[in-house]
Order: C-alpha cells, then structure tokens, then sequence
C-alpha cells in the first residue's frame, strides 16, 4: 500500500513539470503551425503510419517487418534532413520576423491589387512574388535589381511585351520592388489543368519551397492566379484576391522604401 501512494505521489505533477508540459506543448504546437498544407505535413503523417506499423509489427511479433523497419528508421534522421531541407530553413528564416503597420499593409494591397488588375485587362503577363516570412534575396540575385516604390505604373513598365524583363518575375520586399527578371524553381507537380503555363509552374515551384504569395497574370486567357502554400487558385477576382492579401500580407517581412533586399545578411 505505502509502495501504491510513493508511485502516485511521484505521478503528482508539480509547478515545474506543467511548465516543462506547457513549454513541449507550444513547441510541438509552433511546429504543426509551421508546416502545415507543406510537403512536410505529408511526410510526418507517413512518418506517423510507419510508426503504427512498427508498433503493430513488435504486439504481433513480425520479425520481418520490424527488420526492415529497424533499418529505416536507422537513417531516418539523415534521410528527414535532405527532405525537409526546405521546411528548415523556411522556419528558421521566421524567427525574430516583425510584422507591417495596418497602414502599410493597406497601401501594399491596394497596389498589388489595382497592378494585377491592370496587366490583367491588358493582356499583359506577368508573375508577382510578395515576400513573406521566408526571405526570397537567392531568387532575387538571379534577376535585375530594382528597389524601385510598389506602383501598378511600374509594374505595368516591367512586364510590357518586348521588354527585357518580361519573362521573368518582380520580386516584392513590403512596399518595394527589390527585382525583377528573377528566376523561380518549377514546380514537379503534374497540373490538373493543361492550359496553365510556365509561369504558373514557377509559381507554385516557389510555393512549394517557400512562403511567398504570388500573383500570376496570364498573356493568353488574361486570368489572374495565386500560388501560395504549394496550391495555387486560378480565376482569382480582384475582390478575391483582396481579401487573399489581406489575409497574407501582415506577415509580409517589414523592408523600408529604398532598402535593399539583396545586401547580404
């Protein structure tokens, strides 16, 4: 009996164990908040089934299969740094990131918005990446820097047909264009609809590896698209896109007007 009440009084959780609870509990909290609808939700689900097939594989005694698991699990950890290489330094990139003012968010909105709207109605194409939390400075060293004030006037100059720029993308740092003619990574992921082109592939590239939102116009159908979080929505309205920005933007990487986004960190 006195062995009973010694294993419960040392079950009993102090001030110092729902602290450490507390802590654990926001940390693995912040991690599904950082790669959820990423590629690295998807593995950590098929990293949860193994889990479950060892688990049934040591109940039911399956020597075989708890083997071969054994082994994999072995060069797990090497194998889960190269995959979620990407995810990594995406989250590592977040810490210590500020926030835009509601005014500065609004004015950035409104621009981006009335700029797609305006290669939108003249056929005009064009892809947009608007930094976020994951700096976007290795994609801008590709192409031309600009550090020029967000303007749909500008935006309009950089993409007009037979312009050295217009094939490539304007990268967007808070209210400044830092570049533009950048290359983005293409996407592997097969598109369902077969009239989406290159642009919307390096867009939803881009998605995939970071968490930039980016706005693509298309030169053929005129249709304004956005790519975000590996997914991207074709046939965007003004008024969606809006409200798409608004939700996104306030997590846009504050960067003065005149600032460069491609000094070295």
């Amino acid at each position: 009996m006195d062995s009973f009440l010694q294993q419960l009084r040392f079950l009993s959780p102090g001030w110092s164990d729902a602290i450490e609870i507390a802590i654990v509990f926001l940390l693995f909290y912040r991690i599904l908040l950082l790669i959820r609808e990423t590629r690295a939700m998807q593995m950590l689900l098929g990293v949860l089934l193994l889990a479950g097939c060892y688990l049934l594989a040591i109940v039911m005694e399956l020597s075989l299969i708890r083997r071969l698991l054994d082994a994999l699990f072995q060069y797990g950890a090497i194998a889960a740094l190269v995959v979620f290489q990407p995810e990594m330094r995406a989250a590592l990139a977040r810490l210590g990131r500020g926030v835009l003012s509601p005014a500065r968010e609004e004015q950035i909105v409104d621009r981006l918005v009335q700029g797609a709207s305006l290669l939108a109605r003249s056929g005009i194409g064009a892809i947009i990446a608007v930094q976020r939390e994951t700096g976007l400075r290795e994609y801008a060293l590709t192409g031309r820097r600009i550090q020029g004030v967000l303007s749909p006037e500008l935006l309009g100059t950089i993409f007009m047909p037979r312009s050295p720029l217009h094939d490539g993308s304007v990268i967007v740092v808070g209210d400044t264009i830092a570049a533009a003619g950048a290359i983005l990574p293409i996407t592997q992921s097969p598109l369902r609809d077969r009239s989406l082109g290159m642009r919307h592939r390096a867009a939803l590239g881009l998605s995939e590896e970071t968490d930039a939102f980016v706005i693509v116009v298309s030169e053929e159908t005129s249709r304004i698209s956005v790519a975000f979080g590996g997914r991207i929505e074709v046939g965007v309205s003004p008024a969606r896109l809006r409200e798409m920005l608004e939700a996104s933007i306030p997590r846009v990487v504050p960067t003065a007007t005149g600032s460069s986004a491609l000094e070295p960190a």
